[in-house]
């Protein structure tokens, strides 16, 4: 479009030489039009209505051009573009994709309407339905086998025990499902009845290692993102924003 608007100045400048207009305008003997530049100006408003990119786009253009002349139509082009594209839509093409695709994702432009908690939207709520956890000593194989198939979570806390729920880590589904096969493939004393341990046991001073017990502690990440109960939700939405995080564990006293 650019180069077709720039061909066409360009013919309207050769017909009406005579105007007085184009006679202030184009003073030398040399072509004054330059369609090209139109064309670079039209790829720029182009890439910047759709990307939202402003001064790297700039940036990028003038990299391409070699020079300062043209920084002004450049400018000019990038912002009304954005403008435009911001009156028309949210989001860029690649914040359009995401959510075509359905991925979470949390717009830096977002902000949050009423003041709350990290309590207030945590999930499971408080007195409602209990969080699958997984405890770091006292399940089993089966135990294990049956969280995977009764629930959906991506991953579960790993607490000290079903009474004393103090966090210990965090266990992600693939990988407990990956280290249960290859638990089951390579020991043949392990059978359903096996208990499953998720801590080092040196690391709890006791060295000794009982039969039939299969030791998971490898695949526990022991330092998640956590927050506690009270956090503002502003503190927690830049958590997820600039650390890209999928989930963050709320805790109560540990």
């Amino acid at each position: 479009m650019g180069r077709m608007l720039g061909v066409g100045v360009e013919q309207l400048v050769v017909f009406h030489a005579h105007h007085p207009l184009v006679q202030r305008m184009c003073k030398s003997s040399h072509p004054c039009i330059n369609p090209g530049l139109y064309a670079l100006v039209g790829a720029a408003a182009t890439l910047g209505g759709v990307t939202r990119m402003t001064i790297s786009l700039v940036v990028v253009m003038l990299e391409l051009t070699g020079g300062l002349t043209y920084i002004i139509p450049l400018m000019v082009a990038a912002m009304v573009s954005k403008w435009t594209g911001d009156r028309l839509t949210n989001g860029s093409i690649y914040e359009e994709h995401i959510h075509l695709n359905v991925y979470p994702y949390l717009s830096s432009r977002d902000e949050l309407t009423t003041m709350s908690i990290a309590a207030d939207v945590m999930q499971p709520r408080l007195q409602t339905t209990p969080l699958l956890v997984v405890t770091q000593n006292s399940m089993t194989i089966g135990d294990l086998e049956y969280l995977l198939s009764s629930s959906t979570m991506r991953g579960f806390p790993v607490v000290v025990s079903e009474s004393s729920q103090y966090l210990v880590g965090w266990i992600t589904r693939r990988d407990l499902t990956r280290a249960l096969d290859q638990e089951k493939l390579y020991n043949p004393d392990v059978a359903a009845e096996s208990e499953v341990w998720f801590t080092d046991c040196s690391q709890s001073g006791d060295f000794s290692f009982p039969e039939r017990v299969a030791n998971l502690s490898s695949i526990v990440d022991l330092s998640p993102i956590t927050v506690t109960d009270q956090t503002p939700m502003e503190t927690v939405l830049d958590f997820f924003r600039k650390l890209g995080l999928r989930q963050v564990l709320v805790t109560k006293n540990g």
